[in-house]
């Protein structure tokens, strides 16, 4: 008796539906933005619906012909997060046009539409180079080298950008980015491949500690270079969220792949070290946790934070609806807002 092989589904009719439902729901925001700031549908509509649908069912078409049993629901969930992005960048080209003297505000939307064509061809053509996601691992180092160079591009003194406080931009002739979106792939790929080879060795070896099986000392190394990295980012590029992502990204990864959660008590207890140590030695990430402890200490400075808090405080719990709200900045003090509001 032979036992039967099993075939798994390709599931791409399932990936057709949900990229369908997708495109109906970017639709749907973009013109409900327009009925509630305007009280029409836009006249760009039909143009993103069509741009949609021929970018979206290009790319299931692509992906049914190269990568057959492909996850079907990671592409409609990238097309409904680019059409609902669209539709809040649209709101905010609106509010920005009332706000504009002498009409030379140039809308964002247009450009984020070339943006995501861009994305589609680059997705086409890795999923062309990349046949097989295994063959990666023999690259596992290079790609950590790679993430390193590119964490360092916005430290260089010509091309590095130090832009509200944050030095994590590099301009290249008329193109400005940041090297970290890049950094942030070629991480979760090292980090990847390290634990495929790692993996037995940190699961299953270690001590037991109050309930909590810890790693032994010498396997602390990598989660050692990632606190490094992590507060390196924190200290010279001032930039408190990428280095909570980057160091967040390892400790993740490393309870996945072992499934020890003594690995978030030692990741958790060295960002708070860093983060303490942080705050007492630079004034800088001193002002930002001082911002958000009591943003109204210093109305004019946290504006930004005042106006989030107050923009939800209106919204209420389920919002004011696409297209009602208020995103531009007002066009007076935040001191003056809080005293009017006030009463």
């Amino acid at each position: 008796m032979t036992t039967p092989t099993l075939v798994p589904r390709k599931r791409r009719g399932a990936e057709l539906t949900l990229t369908l439902l997708a495109i109906c729901i970017g639709v749907a925001a973009y013109c409900a933005v327009g009925l509630g700031s305007e009280g029409r549908i836009p006249a760009g509509a039909v143009k993103l619906a069509g741009c949609l649908v021929v970018a979206a069912i290009a790319t299931h078409l692509f992906v049914r012909k190269v990568a057959p049993y492909a996850d079907p629901v990671l592409l409609p969930l990238v097309i409904c997060l680019n059409g609902l992005g669209l539709a809040m960048i649209y709101r905010i080209d609106l509010g920005c046009e009332d706000l504009c003297l002498g009409g030379n505000y140039a809308p964002l939307a247009n450009s984020q539409l070339i943006w995501s064509a861009l994305g589609i061809v680059a997705f086409a053509v890795v999923l062309l180079v990349v046949r097989d996601h295994r063959r990666l691992q023999a690259y596992t180092y290079t790609f950590g080298f790679l993430a390193l160079a590119l964490l360092v591009l916005p430290l260089l003194p010509v091309i590095g950008q130090n832009i509200r406080g944050a030095r994590i931009w590099i301009n290249l002739g008329p193109f400005s980015f940041q090297p970290g979106e890049a950094a942030k792939i070629c991480l979760a790929i090292f980090f990847a491949g390290y634990l495929v080879v790692k993996r037995d060795a940190l699961a299953l070896a270690g001590r037991r500690f109050a309930g909590i099986d810890l790693p032994r000392g010498r396997d602390l190394g990598p989660i050692g270079v990632g606190w490094l990295i992590s507060i390196g980012i924190l200290v010279f590029q001032r930039d408190l969220g990428s280095s909570l992502l980057f160091f967040g990204l390892f400790v993740v990864m490393l309870y996945i792949a072992t499934e020890r959660p003594g690995w978030l008590v030692v990741g958790g207890g060295l960002f708070v070290v860093g983060a303490y140590f942080g705050y007492l030695a630079f004034g800088h990430v001193r002002v930002r946790f001082d911002a958000w402890l009591d943003p109204f200490a210093d109305p004019d400075r946290n504006g930004q934070i005042i106006n989030g808090l107050f923009g939800m405080a209106y919204g209420g719990i389920l919002g004011t609806g696409w297209g009602q709200g208020s995103p531009q900045l007002t066009p007076f003090s935040f001191s003056d807002f809080i005293a009017a509001a006030m009463g």
